[in-house]
């Protein structure tokens, strides 16, 4: 078994990536519960702040950038307040926007997380208010996605194409971004909420058990998990099952069940699945094997899960909990 934790300290830093998807302002709006209302039986909630973090796509960009890894985005903003806010915390996040479209007749994708609690208390999430673009991205914006793609395949050593059903991927999109990848020789690596069958032909795929699901049903055995595999036409499946840690997926090997890493009660998942595909693909970019590069990915996720709202793993986290683990189980040998 490689170094990881060397691999992770030296070719990550040298690896670019291309994220390609839908980008979503996150945003967690917090306070403080003062009172009930005297217009309805409900609570009132006297607002302290509100906090703009990458989701999507955006936020495994920032997780690549995090790891230590050069991240090139593509996708789409409106011009309006959710938009800058959102490329402001990418670009604290060590993410360039120069390859990030904006269209002046969309609005922003956002999620509003709104948690509260008494004063001085755990802050509870108890609703999410969701904006969604519903308008057609135009003619030349999505021109200028595939000129953006275009441009960033050029230095990518993998590509990501992240889709939550937003309105950026199309299959043009799609075909072009697989079309980059093979003419490079580089990992394509897709993530689609409702549409993998319509993603075939990836190097791999980083489903949940949800979305697994929702293809073939409940009943996730390894023979089911192997033709899903060679129908959606990759050469491997990393399905990510919570708390329960993940499936790695090969047609012509033994699937692996590799256990979750801490604790199996998490803090908070949002965004969990972005750092896992960022980790994912910087270990495939790296030259790692499915199987080393899915132990990166689910050691980064097993970091996030464990913190507030959206959030990223950084590399020196990765490779301190890559060492811990190196160490428990020379103590369990040892004994």
């Amino acid at each position: 078994m490689p170094d990881l934790s060397q691999i992770i300290e030296r070719e990550f830093p040298e690896k670019t990536i291309a994220i390609v998807g839908d980008l979503v302002a996150d945003q967690f709006l917090s306070g403080a519960i003062t009172r009930v209302s005297r217009e309805a039986p409900v609570f009132i909630l006297r607002h302290e702040e509100t906090v703009t973090l990458p989701g999507g796509a955006a936020n495994s960009a920032a997780n690549v950038a995090a790891l230590g890894g050069e991240p090139i985005l593509i996708g789409v903003t409106g011009r309006d307040e959710r938009g800058e806010l959102l490329r402001n915390s990418l670009e604290d996040a060590g993410v360039d926007c120069g390859h990030v479209v904006t269209d002046l007749a969309i609005t922003t994708t956002a999620k509003i997380r709104v948690l509260a609690g008494h004063s001085y208390s755990v802050k509870q999430q108890v609703i999410r208010i969701d904006h969604e673009n519903a308008i057609e991205y135009s003619d030349t914006v999505r021109a200028k996605l595939l000129e953006n793609l275009s441009i960033a395949a050029r230095s990518a050593d993998a590509i990501v194409f992240s889709d939550y059903g937003c309105g950026v991927v199309t299959p043009e999109l799609y075909e072009a971004a697989r079309k980059a990848a093979s003419e490079k020789g580089v990992p394509l690596v897709v993530d689609s909420r409702w549409r993998l069958r319509d993603l075939r032909g990836a190097m791999s795929a980083t489903p949940n058990q949800e979305e697994v699901e929702h293809l073939i049903g409940s009943n996730l055995t390894d023979q089911r998990c192997i033709e899903l595999c060679r129908e959606l036409e990759v050469t491997s499946l990393l399905i990510t099952c919570g708390n329960k840690g993940m499936i790695l997926v090969e047609p012509d090997r033994e699937i692996l069940r590799i256990p979750p890493v801490g604790s199996t009660e998490p803090v908070d998942v949002t965004g969990a699945g972005d750092t896992v595909i960022a980790a994912y693909s910087l270990g495939l970019a790296a030259g790692l094997g499915f199987r080393d590069a899915a132990i990166i990915a689910n050691h980064s996720g097993g970091i996030v899960v464990m913190k507030k709202r959206t959030a990223t793993a950084t590399r020196e986290e990765l490779i301190a909990s890559l060492t811990t683990e190196q160490q428990l189980s020379r103590s369990d040998a040892a004994s």
